[in-house]
């Protein structure tokens, strides 16, 4: 029972065990359809047991589960009582009875998160125990690049359940980029038609010389949309989309050549970009393009509405590495510039970001962006996910604005994980399993009040040089796992925390994963069918910086 991944705030052990058999009984409280639907189904998958709904929470006594509300409790904090009365998970909304559900998940074994029995004659037994647990972060996210390579949609709703199983609450999904648009804007059909599909693929970093000589692709329908959605929303999961604006636009620019800087280059010429890297040709600063992201982003709006989880109301407009050389060749933009007295090219992009701040604002909703949206000024509602270290998030923090940490030098998980030869396409810095258990959200140069903005932390997966979910799960996994207890347990300093211990609970949740059909890094190193060999990478030798 001590084996809970991530750790609970308070777990104290009992001397015997529930046991659920085929008389056993389950009851959820009014509110709590959706979680009992939930739960029963999972659990009837993996053990085959009825589970006959009751009427009333006496009915689960002895040998049943309860799910009930309660209001004393905060918002995503459960209470998990197993003992001679059955099981009761309490929680102070849906969501926290659900993060209950997935605490009892795991108190019932590996073999609970298959997709069917394993066979008759199987025992099926909760331990005595009470556990009280809360979150640390609201915001406990995951962000996953389709845009580089296309992920299915079965694919993507197979890593929400990932997610929910690890107690995340924040699905970022970047749909856009130079090198594919993944979602369907019915008012502009060319943005799948042309910007869907690319011709060819660069395989590995950027200066390699390999290439995958077919076409690569694909999209998601609004229905895939509202499907992922609903299904994020069924699991307490908030979705928040990526539209990337002015910058990581070729796709779009490929699909409408008038988006692009027109007066610098045949902006007709170009297709969806085949390589990796910072594409040069971004947006140009017209009414044009305004007028056109906000018939996209209406769009958006409805497949995405803001009553779908806490933190659905965000939307990303990314804002990163946008770059200046064609706003700085272009006449369009230097009178657009000098039009709007915002001095130069770093103030015409925060024009460009304040514009959709306000734009998001009129209707409700809330503009999040990466740290380079603090450049020539902050959008006054603007919040910020700071990915190129600490100091971004400090300076917004202290401004008074809402920060996601996600740095690069921490939370990549497209950063390679060992420094041995048979790390698959190496990219980054080492980051091990310890190391992103060490992570630490909360900078020390916050004051209590400036940390108050600090809304959680986030994971980043960018899929460059990962192909497939063989590759996606090999990055993500195991060190979600230690991500996963970062934003959610309260854990000491990072040089206090126990590392011996979580290797400890990881030998079960190794177990977990492979009835999950997770491909994971082995501790031991890569399997022989994970590795590329061959394939360039891009590593970055020694301690990465904390900046």
């Amino acid at each position: 029972m001590k084996e809970v991944i991530p750790a609970p705030r308070s777990v104290v052990a009992g001397s015997g065990e529930v046991r659920l058999t085929a008389h056993s009984q389950f009851y959820a409280g009014t509110g709590l359809e959706g979680v009992g639907h939930w739960l029963r189904n999972v659990l009837w998958q993996a053990t085959g047991l009825p589970l006959r709904e009751g009427r009333e929470l006496d009915d689960t006594d002895g040998d049943g589960i309860g799910l009930v509300l309660d209001p004393e409790l905060g918002p995503e904090e459960y209470r998990l009582v197993s003992d001679g009365n059955g099981v009761l998970i309490e929680g102070g909304s849906a969501a926290g009875v659900f993060w209950g559900a997935q605490t009892l998940r795991q108190l019932l074994g590996p073999d609970a998160c298959r997709k069917a029995p394993l066979g008759p004659g199987r025992t099926w037994a909760v331990p005595h125990v009470t556990i009280e647990d809360t979150p640390r972060f609201r915001w406990r996210g995951l962000m996953l690049d389709v845009a580089r390579h296309f992920m299915p949609k079965d694919g993507v709703l197979r890593y929400l359940d990932l997610m929910a199983a690890h107690k995340l609450n924040v699905f970022h999904f970047h749909l856009t980029d130079d090198q594919g648009w993944r979602v369907e804007i019915k008012r502009y059909p060319r943005l799948t038609e042309v910007g869907s599909w690319r011709a060819r693929t660069k395989s590995g970093h950027r200066a390699s010389p390999l290439w995958e000589e077919k076409p690569h692709g694909g999209f998601y329908t609004q229905d895939d949309i509202r499907e992922i959605v609903a299904y994020a929303a069924e699991r307490h999961i908030s979705v928040v989309p990526e539209i990337d604006v002015p910058g990581h636009s070729q796709a779009a620019i490929a699909a409408y050549p008038e988006l692009g800087n027109t007066d610098v280059i045949d902006t007709a010429s170009l297709s969806v970009w085949d390589n990796w890297g910072v594409s040069h040709n971004v947006l140009a600063p017209t009414d044009n393009t305004l007028r056109f992201y906000e018939g996209v982003f209406e769009e958006v709006l409805g497949l995405f509405p803001a009553g779908a989880g806490e933190f659905a109301p965000f939307v990303h407009i990314g804002g990163d590495e946008c770059a200046k050389e064609q706003w700085r060749d272009s006449p369009t933009a230097q009178a657009r510039i000098e039009e709007l007295g915002v001095g130069d090219e770093d103030g015409l992009q925060s024009w460009f970001v304040r514009h959709f701040d306000t734009w998001f604002a009129d209707r409700g909703r809330r503009l999040i962006g990466w740290d380079e949206i603090l450049e020539g000024g902050l959008a006054p509602g603007a919040a910020v996910s700071s990915w190129r270290g600490y100091a971004g998030g400090i300076t917004a923090a202290r401004a008074g604005h809402d920060v996601v940490m996600c740095p690069e030098q921490q939370v990549y998980l497209d950063h390679r994980q060992h420094d041995g030869t048979g790390e698959p396409v190496p990219i980054g810095y080492v980051r091990t399993l310890e190391d992103v258990f060490r992570f630490e959200p909360v900078p020390p140069e916050l004051g209590p009040e400036e940390a108050g903005h600090v809304l959680g932390t986030q994971a980043n997966l960018w899929t460059e040089v990962m192909e497939d979910s063989g590759r996606v799960d090999y990055q993500a996994f195991p060190r979600l796992a230690a991500f996963a207890e970062v934003a959610w347990s309260a854990l000491p300093a990072p040089a206090e925390r126990d590392f011996a211990d979580f290797e400890r609970r990881m030998t079960s949740h190794y177990a977990r994963l492979d009835a999950l059909g997770v491909g994971y890094r082995p501790p031991a190193g890569p399997r022989p069918w994970q590795q590329r060999p061959g394939v360039l990478g891009r590593p970055i030798e020694g301690a990465p910086p904390k900046v």
